[in-house]
């Protein structure tokens, strides 16, 4: 399915329990350009929703689940989603075995591109962000961003590929508001040392624990953090 809306969702879930699986078939919004504020997959306080087996790609979120809660979005490839490839602010839901990539080029929002979002108890498992490229000036790319997340964990990700613009930073795992979340056996690879302010692994305080990371190409490795175990080159 192919669409050039510029607005709006492209598939709306509109009922409780229910699955969406693409099959491996597509769901474009390329042809809408990069001003879309088109969401690829929309789901409202709508509770136990799962998104499987889809390539969703060239949406301003390609999957945006918000309020309700228990969704999962799994197996599933994101590829040219404009400000966020994967979108998930509700409790009680998993993120795995995602692959997110080329995410950026908003000309919509310019504040900010990040390959997943997520908020108020999301396990993001086993994903790989590959590609965050913002547009704008002096703007900052992220491979997983979280707030309010205390009650989730980020683990077995791999996140690269991360192009700030001017003197935007580069963050690999980013968490705000957030308390005792865990985050282990993330490969966390960033741009190298010289980009200044460029983070691996941030916590918003040390109740945030960060164990097995392995983390190279940061100005800092790990900030805020209770840490162990974790392997930090900053070459």
């Amino acid at each position: 399915m192919s669409t050039s809306m510029t607005s709006g969702d492209a598939i709306t879930i509109n009922t409780n329990n229910v699955t969406l699986d693409c099959n491996h078939f597509k769901i474009g919004g390329l042809a809408a350009g990069t001003g879309t504020v088109t969401n690829g997959v929309r789901a409202a306080s709508r509770f136990n929703a799962t998104v499987r087996n889809c390539n969703i790609r060239g949406f301003y979120r390609g999957v945006y689940l918000n309020a309700g809660g228990g969704h999962l979005v799994e197996n599933s490839s994101f590829d040219g989603n404009t400000l966020y490839g994967i979108y998930v602010i509700s409790s009680n839901s998993t993120i795995r075995n995602n692959l997110v990539i080329d995410t950026g080029g908003s000309t919509a929002s310019t504040s900010l591109a990040a390959g997943i979002f997520a908020a108020f108890g999301v396990d993001i498992i086993n994903n790989t962000v590959n590609g965050v490229a913002p547009t704008g000036t002096d703007t900052s790319a992220i491979g997983i961003n979280t707030d309010f997340n205390g009650s989730g964990s980020i683990s077995g990700n791999r996140v690269r590929g991360l192009a700030p613009t001017g003197a935007g930073v580069p963050y690999g795992i980013y968490t705000t508001n957030t308390g005792r979340s865990i985050i282990r056996d993330n490969d966390v690879q960033g741009p190298g040392p010289g980009v200044a302010g460029s983070l691996g692994i941030r916590c918003f305080t040390n109740e945030g624990t960060v164990l097995d990371n392995a983390i190279a190409g940061f100005q800092t490795g790990i900030a805020n953090c209770f840490t162990g175990s974790n392997v930090v080159n900053s070459n």
